[in-house]
C-alpha cells in the first residue's frame, strides 16, 4: 500500500493573527502581574533585614523608668510610650509612617503605626505592614529591632527602622 499524506492543518491569516495577538496579550498580562508582587514571599511575621531611610523625623515620648541590655552593647532606655515619624522612599515618592512603641525594661510591649500614605498604593502597602508588624516586634528588644519585608510590605519598613532609630535617641 502506497503511504497515504498526513493532512496538515494551515490556519487562514485571520485565525493566525488572533492567536498571535492572544499569545501576546497573555505574556504582558503575566510580565504585568509579575511586576505587581511582592519582591518576596508575603508571609505576616516574615522580617528581613534593611537600611534605615534618612529623612527628617519628628518626635513625641513620654515616660520614665527602667534599664535593659540590649544587643551589642548595653542600653538603658526609660519605660514609656514614644512615637516618631519615619521617612522612606517608594515609587511614588517620598513617604512617612508613624510609629508608636511602648517599652518596659527595654522590650517592646506594643506597637501602633500611624499610616501617612501619598497615594492609593502606598496605602495599601501601610495597611498591609501595620497588620503584620505586631507579629514581629512586640516582645524584642528594642535594639533587635530592624524589620524589611512585613506582610508583603518591602519598604515600609525602612521608615519603621527609622522612626525606632529616633525612638532609641527619645528613651535613652
Amino acid at each position: 500500500m502506497p503511504d497515504s499524506p498526513v493532512p496538515t492543518f494551515a490556519p487562514s491569516p485571520r485565525v493566525a493573527r488572533k492567536v498571535a495577538l492572544t499569545a501576546l496579550a497573555g505574556a504582558s498580562l503575566v510580565g504585568a502581574v509579575a511586576g505587581c508582587a511582592p519582591s518576596d514571599a508575603a508571609v505576616p511575621g516574615a522580617a528581613k533585614a534593611a537600611s534605615p531611610a534618612a529623612g527628617a523625623p519628628t518626635t513625641a515620648a513620654a515616660g520614665s523608668g527602667s534599664t535593659a541590655a540590649g544587643g551589642g552593647g548595653s542600653h538603658t532606655y526609660k519605660d514609656g510610650t514614644y512615637s516618631a515619624d519615619g521617612h522612606y522612599t517608594s515609587p511614588n515618592g517620598p513617604e512617612t509612617v508613624g510609629v508608636t512603641l511602648t517599652l518596659t525594661s527595654g522590650v517592646v510591649k506594643d506597637v501602633q503605626i500611624t499610616q501617612h500614605p501619598t497615594s492609593a498604593n502606598t496605602a495599601i502597602y501601610q495597611k498591609h505592614f501595620a497588620s503584620g508588624i505586631k507579629d514581629v516586634v512586640v516582645g524584642k528588644k528594642l535594639d533587635e529591632l530592624n524589620v524589611g519585608i512585613v506582610s508583603g510590605s518591602s519598604l515600609t519598613g525602612q521608615g519603621f527602622n527609622d522612626a525606632v532609630s529616633i525612638i532609641k535617641g527619645e528613651a535613652s
